[in-house]
């Protein structure tokens, strides 16, 4: 989706793949590059390119444990490491990396998290991609590469997975929902609204050397959240009201406790500087988002919406 909103921006956009494939829509030009990580050949990746958008992670994987620590760090920290010295050397203008809120923490209690707030990951993704930072600005620093760092909570669209996707399939199927009693606040974010901001970062002449925060602007409790699935889906939704402990204790013996605490706990992000200071705004209302996001899932067929 990125590729298409920046082709229609007027970019030619080069796409570095991991291995063949299709090339998605707006890309007028792929570099197969094979794995990310500190031994990576972006030399004709990166030939007569302005900027890079640096999405490619090795992505976060409830269940995982410290055992994996290294294979984050692989990919999200020395393999961002590579492509900014790369790109410093290939003389590219600037490079935007998308990290993520978990560098922040995992929650929230008393006010939303900020780019100002000390960073405090809590598990091996989130420490790979604060790495992952500090070795761009680190690159950044060291040449005319500017560094460019947006941290976004749960992204939601076309192709979500996770917690988002289960809430997705819980309503379709008319499955009871104990979370009635849930009380908390979560940030999200529209891929819609995350490749418009992306753009921006570009080019703004404010954006450089800083990490930035974004979200839809317009955070939900997860009931709500529910609600409104069941709205745009047009099913009717069984949310039930039950207490937490109980939750915490079935989640703990099942395996659960992390996907509970994202479905109940609150992670909320303020973007009042990224509004103010790039003259930004969610172009997409978080209720079109969703009805988008629906829209995407039910036209999967039914063998698709059954897996998890």
């Amino acid at each position: 989706m990125l590729c298409e909103a920046l082709a229609g921006a007027g970019y030619r956009v080069r796409a570095a793949l991991r291995g063949p494939r299709s090339l998605p829509a707006g890309v007028a030009e792929s570099t197969i590059v094979g794995d990310v990580d500190a031994s990576t050949d972006w030399a004709t990746a990166l030939t007569q390119v302005d900027c890079v958008v640096h999405l490619a992670a090795r992505a976060h994987r409830l269940g995982e444990t410290a055992e994996h620590r290294e294979l984050y760090a692989a990919t999200n920290a020395w393999g961002t490491r590579r492509l900014a010295e790369a790109a410093a050397a290939a003389g590219v203008r600037r490079m935007v990396y998308v990290s993520t809120v978990k560098v922040n923490g995992e929650g929230t209690t008393t006010h939303p998290y900020t780019a100002q707030d000390p960073p405090h990951p809590q598990d091996p993704y989130g420490v790979s991609k604060w790495l992952g930072e500090k070795l761009l600005l680190e690159a950044a620093a060291a040449s005319r590469l500017e560094a460019v760092i947006v941290r976004p909570p749960l992204v939601y669209g076309p192709g979500v997975r996770g917690n988002f996707l289960r809430l997705l399939q819980w309503v379709d199927r008319g499955w009871p929902i104990p979370l009635a009693s849930v009380s908390n606040r979560r940030s999200l974010v529209g891929v819609w609204n995350l490749c418009d901001l992306l753009a921006r970062l570009l080019v703004h002449p404010a954006a450089a050397g800083r990490v930035w925060m974004i979200s839809d602007g317009e955070d939900r409790s997860t009931p709500d959240l529910i609600r409104e699935i069941g709205q745009a889906m047009a099913r009717r939704v069984r949310l039930l009201p039950a207490p937490l402990g109980p939750l915490r204790v079935i989640a703990a013996l099942t395996g659960k406790t992390a996907e509970l605490r994202r479905l109940c706990g609150s992670l909320q992000v303020d973007v009042t500087e990224t509004r103010r200071e790039l003259a930004w705004a969610p172009p997409v209302a978080t209720q079109e988002g969703l009805v988008r996001t629906v829209r995407w899932y039910l036209a999967r067929d039914d063998r698709d919406r059954a897996s998890a």
